[in-house]
């Protein structure tokens, strides 16, 4: 589960139970869990209420935060212009501040080598999605109107800011939303859970080769 699937749960007050999957020892690839996740990856969930009466499973944090919200009617609005804002900001998270974030983290902390154009590349482009966010959030509480699922899928991110090569304080209205959303009762739930069992893998030279040597199979 990742960080933003814990804090809508959190949110929406609904219950759950937490599997934990260790993918750096390649739990991922188990054919229980590529059944519901084939992209062997974190979070999938899997609602044993689904639409029709029967368990449906979902993958991918942006696909998940919809279906909650569609499912529980929050943090995901039914007008179709507020919703669309929402999308906007969602998917600008999932094509873009997700994966340019974890490239800047990786070539910072993770790469083998210190390759100066990998780190100069990601930081900067993380550097320039910070400003996109700092310019949206002038004069506005939150990215689409009111607290939303797009908020959720980006404060994920940003919590590990310093790892990403960057200063909230060159940000001030980003820096202004990220202590108010984190300040959200359920948003620190969510974040603490599960916490303690999550490691650094800095240090695990078999749990990279894992994560970090994979081709299709």
């Amino acid at each position: 589960m990742t960080t933003q699937t814990s804090i809508m749960l959190e949110e929406l007050g609904v219950p759950y139970d937490l599997k934990l999957v260790n993918i750096g020892k390649g739990d991922q690839f188990e054919p229980s869990f590529l059944k519901i996740a084939p992209n062997n990856r974190m979070p999938a969930i899997v609602d044993p209420e689904g639409p029709d009466g029967n368990p449906i499973s979902v993958f991918e944090s942006g696909a998940i935060l919809q279906y909650l919200g569609r499912k529980f009617g929050r943090f995901y609005p039914q007008d179709e212009r507020a919703r669309v804002e929402v999308e906007e900001w969602l998917f600008w998270q999932v094509g873009g501040l997700g994966p340019m974030a974890g490239q800047a983290n990786h070539f910072r902390h993770y790469a083998p080598e210190q390759i100066e154009y990998g780190i100069t590349r990601y930081t900067n482009e993380v550097n320039r999605l910070y400003g996109v966010m700092n310019r949206r959030l002038e004069g506005r509480d939150y990215l689409a109107g009111d607290y939303s699922i797009a908020d959720m899928a980006s404060y994920g991110w940003v919590i590990s800011y310093a790892n990403q090569g960057q200063d909230l304080n060159d940000f001030l209205n980003l820096k202004r939303w990220f202590e108010a959303v984190g300040a959200r009762p359920a948003v620190e739930r969510g974040v603490e859970l599960g916490k303690a069992e999550r490691r650094s893998i800095a240090d695990d030279e078999e749990a990279k080769k894992i994560l970090f040597g994979q081709r299709a199979r």
